[in-house]
């Protein structure tokens, strides 16, 4: 994120992340295995750049010891927040739990200073992505030129440059959109003798962009016995607010979530964006950091995160009905960071891909490395972004696919607009979208 956005803090920083709990800082013994998992430390080799490094630097600020300098600020803000040094850290150190807060501290002290969110935060990041009906009246241009192949002569002819440097890069993520799908109904029958009803969340950026990933994973729950409820007035998950400093806006749309699913009296509510699943799932941590000791906002968010479940891990609870149709296709299977390291889920999506008949998965070298999306980092963060998904390309490219699969929308974008970048046609699909082919006898290709 650029300096001038944060003005350089001169004052004793001491009180920045005394929220936090100390002993969390403590549960770090320093041995290092997290460098090895970190995206941002195997692409600079740089220890401040390191989970172990950052959470030296954030104690030192905490404890007064050390002033938040713009290279101290730039070494934090480089984090992905990928989660990856969690899974590596053979003492549980909840990093995600100091990361995020301190970050949130820092922003707020900001602004308590004077300091003012820039066009891009105050209108794109919390004004049109984070509501699915402002994103998907904005896509309507984009989906007619698109149509019309003049987004390829706007980039050719380089008109693209004109836009403000995030709006360029926004241009560069939109995929290749289909065609406009209905709304989902309020309520749709299982498929057989009924086995469970579910809530089916949609997000934002998702439902904008890949509505068509939210009716395959409505069908592929029909099919396996389940009533379907999308309640009308659910909301953003919160992650995009919670992740740049709003803590009240982000819990306003955690509580509005929480009372939208309430009110469906649903057995579990089904994510299929993995980004969304873990801020879903980390409500009652978030509200313990915002407003410690409030019951009447952490008993609705826990009781709400007790229901969250990917859709992997809810259809491999459930037990899948195996598919039929054959798909032959040789893809690769990459885990998006938020379902394997802050989820803790990997072989589920893996299980259900191989109950496809004909579909071969290659594995995929460096699969639980960060592609660099990590929701608006490719936006904020360019210049580490790019080189994640061209490590991320590299990679993919070894295994020889005829499509990638990923269980999470900012992941596809990522490496969609990699593939495009390097002018290669290889598609990208959710795990889900390939199981509902398979059931309807569909092919990808």
């Amino acid at each position: 994120m650029a300096n001038d956005q944060h003005p350089m803090n001169t004052k004793s920083t001491g009180n920045l992340g005394a929220k936090i709990e100390y002993e969390k800082y403590l549960d770090c013994v320093h041995c290092g295995l997290c460098t090895a998992a970190c995206p941002t430390y195997l692409e600079t080799g740089d220890e401040n750049k390191s989970p172990r490094g950052r959470i030296y630097l954030m104690r030192a600020v905490t404890d007064g010891r050390l002033e938040l300098t713009s290279e101290v600020r730039e070494n934090l803000e480089l984090c992905l927040d990928c989660r990856a040094c969690e899974t590596a850290c053979p003492s549980g150190v909840q990093y995600g739990r100091l990361i995020e807060p301190f970050r949130m501290d820092v922003e707020q002290s900001d602004a308590a200073a004077g300091g003012k969110p820039s066009w891009f935060q105050k209108r794109i990041l919390h004004g049109l992505l984070p509501d699915r009906k402002k994103t998907r009246r904005a896509l309507i241009p984009a989906r007619i030129m698109q149509t019309l192949r003049l987004d390829r002569v706007i980039e050719s002819v380089g008109l693209v440059r004109l836009l403000p440097e995030k709006l360029q890069r926004m241009f560069k993520q939109l995929p290749r959109l289909e065609p406009r799908s209905p709304e989902l109904p309020e309520r749709l029958p299982a498929i057989g003798p009924k086995r469970a009803t579910v809530g089916l969340f949609l997000g934002c950026v998702a439902d904008a962009m890949f509505r068509q990933t939210h009716w395959a994973t409505a069908r592929v729950l029909q099919q396996n016995g389940c009533e379907v409820v999308i309640p009308r007035n659910q909301a953003c998950c919160g992650a995009m607010h919670y992740h740049s400093g709003a803590d009240r806006p982000a819990l306003q749309l955690a509580l509005q979530n929480a009372a939208a699913f309430d009110e469906a009296e649903v057995d579990a509510v089904v994510v299929n964006v993995a980004g969304c699943g873990a801020m879903l799932k980390d409500y009652p941590e978030i509200a313990h950091e915002i407003a410690p000791n409030d019951t009447a906002i952490a008993d609705p968010l826990g009781k709400l995160t007790d229901k969250i479940k990917d859709i992997s891990e809810f259809l491999s609870e459930l037990g899948p009905i195996a598919p039929t149709g054959e798909i032959k296709l040789r893809a690769t299977y990459h885990d998006a960071c938020h379902l394997c390291h802050a989820q803790q889920i990997r072989e589920q999506p893996r299980e259900l891909l191989k109950l496809i008949p004909g579909l071969e998965l290659i594995p995929l070298p460096e699969s639980e490395i960060c592609c660099g999306a990590a929701g608006s980092y490719n936006l904020t963060e360019p210049e580490m972004s790019d080189r994640l998904a061209k490590r991320k390309y590299g990679n993919i490219m070894l295994t020889d696919p005829q499509a990638v699969i990923t269980a999470n929308a900012g992941c596809s974008l990522q490496i969609q607009a990699e593939m495009r970048q390097q002018r290669q046609r290889i598609p990208v699909f959710h795990p889900i979208d390939l199981l509902d082919m398979s059931y309807r006898g569909v092919s990808p290709v």
